[in-house]
């Protein structure tokens, strides 16, 4: 398997994603979880339509790793509304 453009820019979100993580912020990493968020997406339909069905999955796993407190605020945005 050779690897194409699109799982090298999801591999180097990943690692930026970590390191921007570990960086000190005042807002609790919001302004920068909108901002990886916002690059995520693009790079995900990307990596679906080059690479298959596979490896879209598991970098969406992987980004949600990385990202747990806005999907823990989301599901939670999900349960408010539905009850």
């Amino acid at each position: 398997m050779s690897a194409t453009l699109a799982l090298i820019a999801a591999l180097v979100w990943l690692i930026l994603a970590n390191v921007v993580g570990m960086l000190p912020s005042k807002d609790q990493h919001w302004s920068n979880a909108y901002k990886l968020i916002a690059v995520d997406l693009p790079i995900l339909v990307w990596l679906g339509l080059t690479n298959g069905a596979l490896h879209a999955p598991v970098f969406l796993v992987a980004a949600g790793s990385v990202l747990r407190r806005p999907l823990v605020y989301l599901w939670r945005w999900i349960q408010r509304r539905l009850v």
